[in-house]
């Protein structure tokens, strides 16, 4: 159990610590539409959807950054890169927002800035224009091999100041294999600075190549973790066929794994041992959408701050219990949030 106190300890701790964040910082470009003015093209007679606001976030490794911030972590440090374009400017102007300190963040023309752009039908009638329904999302990812002049720069970013700091979260975000920030070579370089820095906290996330991360903590879902394994199995799979997935990652890494399965919690797993770890009930409409980005942001801020494995599992999971409740956007939680939220569910679990 975490107690109130030992919790406020843990958040006050959260102001002295330096963390980086490592991987693919995409643009959330959103495009609020009105449906009662819908239009028909005279063209092609398809839909024009009407825009009545535009939101621009900071997302994918930019989500763990704004969790970061919105946590109250003293300094965040971003790593990656963007395009020399306007999504590149728009970006960059949501992460000085969140105050992150972009020495590492390298501008390219060759590059495009990653971007979803994200149509939302808005409910008119209500005030604050509350997003009613997600429409058709437009991609815009880097296809070709993230070049090597690039990799260099951001291993000797790395190289200066990871010894200054106290957590990295690695954010593995594009599908296409080489095309990101985290190469097989700029893997590589992490996984032998972790081995170096046993005690320093690193954490993976990755969406398509979680199984290739070494000697650092890494955070898979129920369904990463099982493709990692090599199993084309869809269906959620049982507790303790996950609990077998944990294990075995762990085993892999050479470190803890925090496998998460949504509404069930998460499964801890350091070696053969594991400990369940119980998701915080929630009430009404919920939106998964970085929600695992707040998991790795509370995780890697806790765990830096001196928290025990389950008590960092903890405090994740009470960070996600509020982001999810956020809807149309991804959100955070605060410190003031997440102990309003321990001192509601104390009692429930």
């Amino acid at each position: 159990m975490l107690t109130e106190s030992r919790l406020r300890q843990l958040l006050r701790s959260f102001a002295q610590l330096r963390i980086g964040v490592v991987g693919d910082f995409f643009l959330d470009a959103y495009y609020d539409c009105d449906p009662r003015l819908d239009e028909r093209s005279l063209e092609t007679g398809r839909t024009c959807y009407q825009v009545v606001r535009t939101r621009r976030q900071a997302g994918a490794a930019g989500t763990v950054a704004a969790n970061l911030a919105a946590l109250g972590v003293g300094r965040v440090e971003a790593v990656g890169f963007c395009g020399d374009d306007g999504e590149g400017y728009e970006l960059r102007r949501a992460m000085k927002g969140l105050g992150l300190n972009l020495d590492g963040f390298i501008c390219r023309p060759d590059r495009f800035t990653p971007t979803y752009g994200k149509p939302c039908y808005v409910d008119s009638a209500r005030p604050g224009l509350p997003v009613r329904e997600e429409l058709e999302r437009l991609d815009t990812k880097n296809r070709r091999p993230t070049p090597r002049d690039l990799q260099d720069q951001l291993i000797d970013h790395l190289e200066a100041q990871l010894p200054t700091w106290h957590g990295a979260v690695l954010l593995d975000q594009v599908s296409e294999p080489g095309c990101g920030v985290l190469t097989a070579r700029v893997r590589r370089f992490l996984a032998e600075q972790a081995r170096q820095r046993p005690d320093q906290i690193f954490l993976a996330d990755s969406r398509q190549l979680i199984g290739f991360f070494r000697q650092v903590m890494i955070k898979p879902n129920q369904f990463e973790a099982t493709r990692a394994l090599g199993s084309t199995n869809r269906r959620p799979p049982a507790l303790r066929t996950s609990t077998a997935h944990a294990q075995a990652l762990s085993r892999r890494s050479g470190r803890p794994v925090f496998l998460t399965l949504g509404e069930r919690g998460m499964l801890v797993a350091q070696g053969s041992e594991v400990e369940h770890v119980a998701a915080f009930p929630v009430e009404g409409p919920i939106d998964p959408v970085g929600a695992g980005d707040s998991t790795s942001a509370a995780l890697v801020a806790s765990l830096s701050a001196g928290a025990e494995l389950g008590e960092a599992a903890l405090v994740a999971n009470l960070a996600a219990s509020i982001t999810i409740q956020q809807l149309g956007t991804t959100g955070t939680a605060s410190p003031t949030q997440i102990l309003r939220r321990h001192r509601q569910t104390r009692h429930a679990l």
